[in-house]
C-alpha cells in the first residue's frame, strides 16, 4: 500500500462543495507521506507555514478532480485527507456583545479634559 501511494496517490481536499483530489507530483508525494505518516486526516490550520504554502499552492495551480482517478480511471489511493475551511468573512462573524461595565476613558478624552 506504501509503494501505490508513493506511485499514484492523490491528496484529498475537503472543501464546501464536497471533496476534491490533488494529483502531486513525486517529490510531493513523499513529502506528504511523511507530513500524514501519524494522521489520515489533518485540518488545514495545524500545518505549518511551509506545509500550508505547499497545499494552497497544489490548489491554485491544479484543477480539481471530483473523484480519485488516475489517467487509466483506476482509483488511485488516497494519502490523506486536509481539512479546508473557507475564511469567514467578517459581515459573517456574529455580533459583538456589548462590554459590562464602564469603559475607561480614551486618552484624546483624557487630553481633552485636562
Amino acid at each position: 500500500m506504501l509503494f501505490e501511494k508513493l506511485a499514484a496517490g492523490v491528496v484529498q481536499v475537503q472543501t464546501p462543495i464536497g471533496p476534491r483530489y490533488l494529483m502531486p507530483s513525486f517529490v510531493q508525494r513523499v513529502y506528504l507521506l511523511w507530513m500524514f505518516r501519524n494522521f489520515p486526516i489533518l485540518p488545514h490550520a495545524v500545518l505549518s507555514r511551509r506545509q500550508q504554502r505547499m497545499i494552497d499552492r497544489m490548489c491554485s495551480e491544479q484543477s480539481f478532480a471530483s473523484m480519485a482517478y488516475t489517467d487509466h480511471m483506476v482509483e488511485a489511493p488516497v494519502m490523506g485527507t486536509i481539512e479546508q475551511r473557507p475564511p469567514v468573512a467578517p459581515d459573517r462573524l456574529p455580533p459583538r456583545r456589548p462590554v459590562i461595565g464602564e469603559a475607561a476613558p480614551l486618552a484624546a478624552e483624557v487630553r481633552q479634559r485636562s
